[in-house]
């Protein structure tokens, strides 16, 4: 497990578009579905110590925000032949196993992992309802070993802001996780940078 930061897209970015399998439901779930909604897409996935830390929190957050009109979505991009825990059949598995309200996508071809520049799990990127980036960074400062509980207190404190139209966070910290599990040859230029 590398210890990989996320790559900072610059606020005010488009959401990249997608539309990606849903493996519970065998529905394609699309961006623009969430037209007009705050949107936060998460990348994530089911082996990573770092999601495992936060997912329990996560799950709770995500329930909170959905009810306050806050569109989620998380995506799985992990090259699932070398890393089969991440396979289709187990993200439907985690969903039930956590009780994720909000859909787990599998970006097959990694496409959608790349227009986002997507680096570790979990990534997290907070859109407003025109879909431009309003956060991007880490859930909190828990990680695997440090003691710190996951509470999501940095993602709760873009969301608030964006919620009450305010200004972005000024401070907003990379995410760290593991690496997106590329599949070979398959790794992006920005990878590791």
């Amino acid at each position: 497990m590398a210890r990989t930061p996320s790559t900072m897209l610059e606020l005010g970015t488009q959401a990249p578009d997608f539309a990606l399998l849903e493996p519970a439901s065998g529905n394609v779930v699309a961006r623009e579905d969430f037209s007009g909604k705050p949107l936060l897409v998460a990348f994530i996935c089911n082996h990573c110590p770092y999601v495992i830390l936060i997912r329990e929190a996560f799950a709770q957050l995500a329930r909170e925000y959905q009810e306050r009109g806050v569109a989620i979505v998380a995506i799985n991009a992990n090259d699932v032949e070398n890393y089969p825990d991440d396979s289709p059949e187990k993200m439907v598995e985690e969903v039930q196993q956590h009780g994720y309200t909000f859909p787990y996508l599998f970006d097959e071809t990694q496409a959608v992992a790349k227009a986002y520049q997507a680096a570790c799990t979990p990534d997290l990127y907070l859109f407003d309802a025109d879909h431009k980036l309003f956060y991007r960074g880490q859930f909190d400062d828990a990680r695997p070993s440090n003691g710190v509980t996951a509470s999501g207190s940095d993602l709760r404190h873009a969301l608030d802001r964006l919620l009450d139209n305010m200004y972005p966070p000024d401070e907003q910290k990379a995410s760290l996780g593991c690496n997106i599990k590329w599949k070979a040859g398959n790794e992006p230029d920005y990878y590791g940078h």
